[in-house]
């Protein structure tokens, strides 16, 4: 067990899938080290998705933490002590080697049990700002990684290393030609030399996008095809109405994708998205140009700091939410189509697939070593 190849490992983080799908990504990666993996959570998406992946999960109590007063911050206190006993208890049960942390609530409760019962945490930060969950973590945390460069200055005095995020290994196995099939159009005849912009609504705000996307279309269509994923129940707001029959068919909606998901992204030349941390660096690692809309409204500002990171290293263009108008948006894709190639060039040095999860694998082994 001293060399950290074998042994316990304790995935945590939820709330979101943003905290639950780069832990994912790295299970397979852990155990093809020899660590048995183990998953502890809260009753929420965090559950759902790790026991569909197969991982042994253990539910604790969680609140929810607040920068602002409110009568739950009473009950949530006395949750959070709660899960931090059950964590406790769970680690000296089930004797981990170590717990890595995504953040979000629950991972509070469960990185202080471990910490009292000494087992050392690796946290990792998604966007360049921590949150507040994170922010406590990182005190009880044996190292800090990662995404963004810029979030070294809020971890000036605790040990932390840069790492990128660990990407769906799935995300890289896209086929432009199976995308076309997806949205029933065909690579030959007239059309088929047309860019495609892909418009990613996200799940909150997205009606608002999807109301914009729609007014642009009939400028759009004239020069690309145009794929419009409009987020969950909102396909409704995706109906383009009447278009010309020519420039109907260069327009597909659809709520959602899952499996095909990385067959549109293969289909796409350009993106226009949110500035989630784990989608962005989706679009990054397969080489997708990229028009950011950070979300604005019921935000943290954290989508607004990782859009501007993106946009100060060349990799994408970024609209301002309150800015967002139809005009702006034919304008911004026209632009982009114009310099694809010199936006892919950069792109080209932006990611490399393997180094964000060998450095993570790297630190973990380290902790496990150093509690030996």
């Amino acid at each position: 067990m001293r060399d950290g190849s074998h042994g316990l490992l304790i995935l945590t983080g939820g709330g979101t899938a943003g905290h639950v799908m780069p832990n994912l990504a790295l299970a397979p990666v852990f155990r093809a080290t020899g660590l048995d993996i183990a998953y502890i959570g809260s009753r929420g998406i965090e559950q759902e998705l790790s026991e569909k992946a197969g991982i042994r999960f253990f539910r604790v109590q969680s609140g929810k933490l607040r920068r602002y007063f409110s009568f739950e911050n009473v009950l949530d206190v006395f949750r959070l002590c709660v899960g931090v006993l059950q964590s406790y208890f769970l680690m000296l049960r089930l004797r981990p080697v170590c717990v890595f942390s995504k953040g979000g609530f629950v991972a509070v409760p469960v990185s202080v049990g471990a910490w009292l019962a000494g087992v050392p945490v690796v946290s990792h930060e998604s966007d360049v700002s921590p949150g507040l969950a994170n922010r406590i973590i990182a005190r009880f945390a044996r190292m800090n990684v990662y995404a963004f460069p810029e979030t070294s200055r809020y971890l000036v005095s605790r040990k932390s290393r840069c790492v990128g995020i660990p990407v769906r290994p799935e995300i890289f196995s896209g086929d432009r030609a199976r995308g076309f099939r997806i949205c029933g159009w065909s690579l030959e005849g007239p059309d088929g030399a047309l860019p495609v912009v892909l418009f990613m609504g996200g799940s909150q705000g997205a009606k608002f996008i999807n109301d914009v996307v729609l007014e642009a279309l009939p400028v759009l269509l004239q020069f690309c095809r145009v794929i419009h994923l409009t987020g969950r129940g909102k396909l409704e707001s995706g109906k383009a109405g009447r278009l010309p029959g020519e420039l109907a068919t260069r327009y597909r909606a659809f709520e959602f994708l899952n499996t095909e998901l990385p067959d549109v992204l293969a289909a796409a030349d350009l993106a226009l998205c949110r500035s989630g941390a784990n989608s962005i660096f989706e679009m990054l690692a397969v080489r997708k140009p990229m028009i950011l809309v950070p979300l604005e409204k019921g935000s943290r500002g954290d989508q607004i700091l990782n859009a501007e990171s993106f946009r100060r290293q060349g990799w994408a263009e970024v609209i301002r939410e309150s800015d967002l108008n139809a005009t702006l948006i034919v304008e911004a894709v026209r632009n982009a189509i114009n310099d694809l190639d010199a936006i892919k060039a950069r792109l080209g040095s932006g990611f490399d697939r393997d180094s964000s999860a060998a450095a993570i694998l790297e630190e973990v082994h380290a902790a496990i070593r150093g509690r030996g």
